[in-house]
């Protein structure tokens, strides 16, 4: 995955995986059932009282009783050992389009409010103290996609797959990502001082 210029954290216990949940607020999860100390099942259970990001199981039992529970608890996909990396990478970029594409929840719930940008998703409005800024469409899907991060860092290949549709694989110039930031910025002025720079990677805005 990490070929594809996704960026990847791993832990060997599933202690050791909530930890790493709770501090990046990762887009999707991979996890074994069979773990030391608090098994997967467990973590899941933990995972879904907190986040809904998206889960896939792995695990090398094959009898239907853990499927079955695993996808109760809470989790998206349930992948059997063994397993090609094309399969499990198949499964993963087509969990990230969906949750790409999926509406928010809270995209009808009112503004959102950042530093002085308020953005009201449901409406298609952007406010800067008061002041209604006129964005492009791909520009209102970009300020979207970070907010909703809340203040995980996008890379450039994230963005370019959620607001252009385009997969981390197809080589397109990610210099219209920047682009794209570079009129944001000058648009929303002052008020996009949150907006951060992460060098050789992508963005983040911070809350």
């Amino acid at each position: 995955m990490e070929r594809q210029r996704y960026r990847v954290s791993c832990a060997s216990t599933a202690e050791k995986g909530l930890r790493l949940a709770r501090e990046l607020k990762p887009d999707l999860v991979v996890l074994d059932i069979m773990l030391p100390g608090m098994d997967g099942l467990e973590l899941l259970r933990v995972l879904r009282r907190e986040s809904r990001v998206p889960v896939i199981l792995l695990s090398a039992r094959r009898g239907e009783t853990d499927r079955i529970l695993g996808l109760r608890l809470g989790a998206d996909d349930y992948v059997t050992k063994p397993f090609s990396p094309g399969e499990l990478q198949a499964r993963i970029e087509g969990h990230l389009r969906r949750a790409a594409a999926a509406p928010g929840d809270d995209d009808e719930a009112g503004p959102l409010v950042v530093g002085k940008i308020a953005a009201d998703f449901g409406r298609h409005e952007v406010l800067v103290k008061g002041r209604r800024v006129g964005l492009s469409p791909k520009e209102f899907e970009l300020l979207k996609a970070l907010v909703k991060a809340n203040g995980r860092v996008l890379s450039r290949g994230r963005l370019r797959e959620i607001v252009w549709g385009h997969g981390a694989d197809v080589q397109i110039d990610t210099r219209t990502v920047d682009q794209h930031v570079a009129r944001l910025r000058r648009k929303l002025g002052a008020a996009c001082g949150g907006l951060e720079t992460i060098r050789n990677y992508g963005y983040r805005m911070r809350r």
